[in-house]
């Protein structure tokens, strides 16, 4: 189980990018279809009536408007499992990450952050880093040409990495460390919690004891930078990250249904996740007994919130409006715009997750706070300036200023890219919006 941990469940965690689903040529039938007819909500039908997903939720809209919610089938396919809803509760895995890469860029405007800062000035073992000079064969290094800052982090160039992509010595430094931040199921969890961290800071001041693949500033590199990234928010926050996040963003924006453990109130109306074993969709993790119904080591900022689709349509919509929701500011225009805008370090450049990961392949992309940005619109599809994220278990959304559109789509199985919900979601939204 161990094993799985490592070369599957952490393979899972990293299985998030927006997939390019935004650009992706259509593959289910039913929805190349359902042109003249309600795409979305044909879409979420057909996933249940095709037994891709036992149930499915999608939330879109236009400018600011209340999303259109299209729900079908169950949380389970236990009898008597509640129906999926706009409600439902989704594990969201990295879909967590723009939300902790825009807790930061509040920070940012309040000052208590700079972007180009370095992180050693809130985690002191960041002073000294090293780059591995013979990755493949040791743990060698040499020291960091530069330090690892905020920019870094928010934009996967910071040279940490994630088990799906660090390889060799390094790789059994991390699985020895528990650099595993993420629940997958309680069995594995069992397992993980051997060995991980008990605190943000104690995983951070761990992170910071192993050499980078590369020097900071270099390289885009799928990592832990936005868990690493929560510690930095909690400590120029002056407070613990989760409560940052709960105070700063989820109450204010009116976000009742964002959790980083499930209560146990809740449980029914939190979705099973499921693993595709070849054909056959198994129970992985089930909402009674979840990984996620008890508290985690600690916070995870790169893959930890369960949600529901209005909840993440709220933090959408915020974005959408520029910081701004129902009449409360959360943030301020320039910040919103700055945050999904191209952070990346000059010459640094972004083209898609790992293979594996169902990576994004819009035409030319930058990265922004924790999540992807367009540099060129796609016709008839997301325009220049999309900026969005997806999950390990299937689970996208987006913004897309351009056209003033935002959606999300919630589904929970592992793997993320068994069937193409990414790219059906986004024909889909967008033939609605054209009619």
């Amino acid at each position: 189980m161990k094993r799985f941990w490592l070369a599957g469940g952490a393979a899972a965690l990293a299985i998030t990018a927006v997939t390019g689903a935004f650009a992706q040529a259509v593959t289910s039938a039913r929805v190349q279809d359902a042109v003249g007819a309600e795409s979305v909500l044909v879409l979420a039908r057909a996933y249940v009536a095709d037994r891709k997903a036992p149930g499915i939720t999608i939330a879109y809209a236009k400018g600011d408007h209340p999303p259109f919610l299209a729900s079908a089938g169950a949380i389970a396919d236990d009898a008597g499992a509640a129906k999926a809803s706009a409600d439902s509760l989704w594990r969201v895995y990295s879909m967590t990450k723009p939300i902790t890469g825009i807790a930061a860029m509040m920070l940012v405007e309040d000052g208590k952050l700079r972007l180009d800062q370095p992180v050693s000035d809130f985690i002191p073992g960041f002073k000294s880093m090293k780059v591995l000079t013979d990755p493949a064969n040791s743990l060698a290094s040499r020291p960091a040409a530069r330090p690892v800052t905020v920019r870094h982090l928010l934009t996967h160039t910071a040279g940490l990495g994630y088990t799906i992509v660090t390889k060799g010595p390094l790789l059994k430094e991390y699985e020895r460390l528990g650099i595993t931040p993420g629940a997958i199921n309680a069995s594995v969890e069992a397992e993980a919690r051997k060995t991980r961290p008990t605190s943000l800071k104690e995983f951070a001041d761990r992170v910071a004891t192993l050499p980078l693949i590369a020097d900071p500033g270099t390289k885009w590199s799928y990592s832990i930078s936005l868990d690493v990234l929560a510690r930095v928010v909690e400590v120029a926050g002056g407070m613990p990250f989760e409560r940052f996040v709960q105070t700063r963003m989820f109450d204010p924006l009116g976000m009742k249904s964002s959790y980083w453990t499930v209560p146990e109130s809740e449980i029914g109306r939190f979705a099973t996740n499921y693993l595709w074993a070849g054909e056959n969709r198994v129970v992985f993790d089930p909402a009674a007994g979840s990984a996620y119904a008890v508290s985690p080591s600690f916070p995870y900022g790169g893959a930890g919130l369960v949600m529901s689709a209005r909840d993440y349509d709220r933090f959408l919509h915020m974005l959408l409006n520029e910081g701004t929701l129902d009449g409360v500011r959360v943030m301020k225009p320039e910040t919103v715009r700055l945050a999904m805008s191209n952070l990346l370090p000059a010459g640094v450049v972004f083209e898609r997750a790992p293979g594996g990961s169902g990576g994004d392949t819009a035409p030319k992309m930058g990265f922004g706070a924790g999540g992807s940005v367009y540099l060129e619109g796609v016709p008839g599809g997301p325009g220049k300036g999309t900026y969005g994220w997806g999950g390990a278990a299937g689970t996208v959304a987006w913004v897309d200023p351009a056209n003033k559109v935002r959606a999300t789509a919630m589904v929970n199985y592992f793997p993320s890219d068994k069937w193409p919900l990414r790219a059906d979601t986004v024909k889909a939204v967008y033939a609605d919006l054209a009619r």
